[in-house]
Formats: structure tokens, sequence, C-alpha cells
């Protein structure tokens, strides 16, 4: 069932909860592939009711990004996400989610929206944190699930949730990869074949810092060389940023003492691709 308004999505979500059912959402920006399916199976197993919203949010693209070019299919979308559990697909136009006149945004400031993605995104993130926040006023989920892909996105939603005393239980599920390592992605199909093919030295690059690691390399400058030295053995990889951070506050640091993450951002082409690995000791 696909449902386009907010006021014809509260009416038909009151009468589930009237009816005792839970209810679990999985935000998406639409072209589902396997990355977004599993999350809709795993809400689907833990949920009476599943609602994916089907958004291209505006607010989350800069100036000369990628939002007109954004693959859509809604009719793909729908049959894929009914397939794989989902009760109500939510698909809204922009002018439903920002009526006109619309001035109000919700923004987690600090260091954690500043690096990684922040740092050549700024406004990025400011736009995720509201269009989150409309979703989770609209839905009212008792869980919302997201991927470790975008890990960013994940800390910071952690911790928009904290401070706002939602009441609402974050799913975070693992990263789905292509058999040959490469992360799960909309954004993959841009790809030519060429860049396809070296695409996957991102994740090359992660594993072995990762084996240095748990072989006891814990000097974060040391490792953020391996993954640099890694990406760019492949000729068409530009890189944005090689980064190793604390997990979840996302703060700089100089050894891996506890969880940390390791980001990379890479362009091949006009396509800009990100991946990451926990480097931890749990």
């Amino acid at each position: 069932m696909i449902i386009e308004t907010v006021k014809e999505l509260r009416e038909y979500l009151a009468g589930q909860r009237a009816a005792g059912k839970t209810v679990g959402l999985v935000p998406t920006m639409g072209f589902l592939h396997e990355g977004h399916l599993s999350l809709i199976r795993e809400a689907k197993a833990e949920n009476d009711v599943v609602v994916v919203s089907d958004f291209v949010n505006p607010t989350q693209f800069g100036p000369n990004e990628d939002f007109e070019s954004y693959p859509r299919n809604i009719e793909r979308d729908t049959e894929l996400a009914l397939s794989a559990g989902a009760d109500v697909i939510f698909y809204p136009s922009v002018s439903e989610m920002y009526p006109p006149g619309s001035s109000t945004y919700v923004e987690v400031e600090g260091n954690i929206t500043r690096v990684l993605c922040g740092a050549s995104r700024p406004t990025h993130f400011r736009g995720v944190t509201t269009v989150v926040n409309k979703l989770f006023n609209i839905v009212e989920p008792n869980k919302a699930y997201f991927g470790q892909k975008d890990a960013q996105q994940v800390a910071v939603l952690t911790k928009m949730v904290k401070d706002l005393h939602m009441d609402i239980e974050l799913i975070i599920c693992p990263i789905v990869r292509e058999p040959d390592g490469l992360a799960m992605s909309s954004r993959n199909t841009y790809l030519s074949a060429e860049e396809r093919k070296q695409a996957v030295i991102l994740n090359q690059a992660l594993k072995k810092a990762k084996n240095a690691f748990a072989n006891g390399e814990k000097d974060v400058v040391k490792l953020t060389g391996i993954i640099t030295d890694k990406i760019n053995e492949m000729p068409l990889a530009v890189i944005d940023y090689v980064s190793i951070l604390d997990f979840p506050s996302l703060k700089p640091i100089i050894t891996i003492e506890k969880d940390a993450l390791g980001a990379v951002a890479v362009k091949f082409g006009k396509t800009r691709l990100i991946d990451n690995e926990i480097l931890g000791y749990s």
C-alpha cells in the first residue's frame, strides 16, 4: 500500500496502534537495494507494522550535488519493499514534507556534524536530522532502522534521539555488501564498468587497516596511512577523506584505546562513495 499524505498515514497508523500493534520505520531515499531490504526484513521480524518512507530529501543535498539526477523508481521500490515485508510505503511529495513557507530545522551542533562528510557537505546533516524528525513525528515508530554504512548519520541520529529525549529505539544493522566487498549503495549505479571494478579498493583498504589493528597497530596516523596508500593504488580513486575517529562521538584521537571508526569517502569520476569499518575491542 502506498500512502502519499501525512494525514492519511497518521489515520492508518492510529488504527493500527488502537489494535495494539507496534510500528517499525525504515527511512529511505528510494531506489532500494539489498541493504534497504535487509533493514525492512529486520523491522518486520520485530514489529507488527512496517512503514518504509521513500523520499528523496532535498534539504540534505548541497549545491551542485545530485538531487535532480538521484535515481528514482517508485514502482520498483514498492514491489521490493512489499516483498521484504513492508506494510506501507510512505511516498510524500516535497511540498507534503516541506509545506510552503517552511523554515524550521533541527540541527545537531558540534564536531560530530563538522567532520567526515560534514566537512565537505556543511548543510547535509541539518537536512538529515530535520527530515528524520519529521518522519519520527509523523510515524511515531517504536523502532527505526538504519544501516551502519552511513556511520556518521547513525552517530548524529543517536545523539539527536538522546538529546531530545525521543522515545524511539534506533536499530543499527550491518553493512550489506556486494560479493566483491563493495558496500551496496543507490549511487553504485552511476559507476562506469572500470570505476565499479576499482571501487572495491575501499573495502580492501579498510580491511587492511582492520587487520593491522587486530595485529596490534593502534597509531591513528599509521593506520590512516595504510588505508590511504591502498586506495591510491587505484588510478581513478580521488580521496575526499580518510579518517579514524572515536566512535560514536567522532572526536579526534591519536591512539585507538576504545572503539573507533575507520571511514573513507572517495570519488570515482563524478560518483562519491563512502565506506567504514569499526576498529574495536568488543
